[in-house]
């Protein structure tokens, strides 16, 4: 989470985020709500 705020800080645009696995008990696809998510496993 802390790598898109360290990219739009500097300037740069995030088009979307990629995971290989997403973990839904951490909500984090909650916490990136502004962004497309692509994941391939969901546990």
């Amino acid at each position: 989470m802390a790598s898109y705020q360290l990219v739009e800080r500097l300037g740069g645009k995030i088009i979307a985020c990629a995971f290989l696995i997403e973990l839904t008990e951490l909500a984090g696809r909650e916490r990136l709500s502004n962004y497309p998510i692509h994941t391939m496993l969901t546990y």
